[in-house]
């Protein structure tokens, strides 16, 4: 199989990859999210692993638009600890690194520490692991990575200071991403709505979830482009039988302006 990840071999997102399909696949990389749905849609990769949130900085707002966008399919999810690790070339100590670069996300994730080493600039990239290549490559010293041990192990480098993240509860969920909704085991979905805009309009709509015995797990606002001041709302629910679905999208159907299944699938969080 061709997975399509966002970053290079050696990024969290290739670990993903690795956890859920196993090791026998292709990886297909992606510099940023928005390359990644022309890679399904012109069948150069079977599936999409594609971040959706983290538990320290939050939804990746962008992403739920290109989900919705390009009608991708949510098959699947995967919850993998990030434990953040500060590399650079081998024989180095702290004192000697001027500057650290890596993913915006990943410096977020890692303020505590780099708020200790005033006298580091910090540099934002494109990658984890593009960052930690990148050193290799052009033997930069004094430079270091925010990456993963795959990235130090792939690369040649030498960890100088290890689970930097401010947090060490630190998880990012992962949306298994395909064109199809092809599950028949699941207990999951999440769903797209956009309610009339009346009083009392999103509380009618987390009623119907209590009345059908079904846990709101996540709601995220997102603001609609072309209506200013409107929003559409991005959900997750849990369920024990698939009636439960069924009969709240019916019920959802007559008192929402529109209504999307994004994806069905098996709940994989055991944090």
């Amino acid at each position: 199989m061709n997975i399509a990840i966002q970053g290079i071999k050696g990024a969290y997102h290739h670990i993903v990859a690795e956890n859920y399909f196993g090791n026998n696949i292709i990886i297909n990389e992606c510099l940023t999210f928005d390359e990644m749905p022309k890679k399904l849609l012109s069948k150069k990769s079977d599936y999409l692993v594609m971040a959706i949130e983290n538990s320290i900085a939050g939804s990746i707002l962008a992403n739920y638009k290109l989900i919705d966008e390009f009608n991708l399919k949510i098959i699947g999810e995967q919850y993998l600890t990030i434990a953040h690790q500060l590399m650079a070339l081998p024989n180095q100590k702290i004192s000697e690194i001027t500057e650290i670069r890596s993913h915006p996300m990943a410096i977020n994730q890692c303020r505590d520490f780099l708020r200790k080493h005033p006298h580091i600039k910090v540099i934002e990239d494109q990658d984890t692991a593009v960052t930690a290549k990148n050193i290799r490559n052009k033997k930069l010293k004094g430079i270091a990575a925010i990456a993963s041990v795959k990235a130090a192990e792939l690369y040649d480098l030498e960890i100088i200071a290890k689970n930097i993240q401010s947090v060490s509860n630190n998880f990012t969920r992962f949306f298994i991403l395909n064109q199809n909704i092809k599950n028949e085991k699941y207990n999951k979905a999440s769903l797209k709505f956009i309610t009339k805009h009346q009083k009392g309009s999103l509380a009618e709509v987390l009623q119907i979830f209590v009345k059908n015995d079904i846990n709101l797990s996540k709601i995220q606002s997102l603001p609609i482009a072309e209506q200013p001041w409107k929003y559409a709302f991005f959900t997750d629910i849990l369920f024990t039988e698939k009636k439960q679905l069924k009969n709240s999208i019916l019920q959802l159907e007559k008192i929402v302006e529109t209504i999307k299944i994004l994806g069905k699938y098996k709940n994989n969080n055991t944090l």
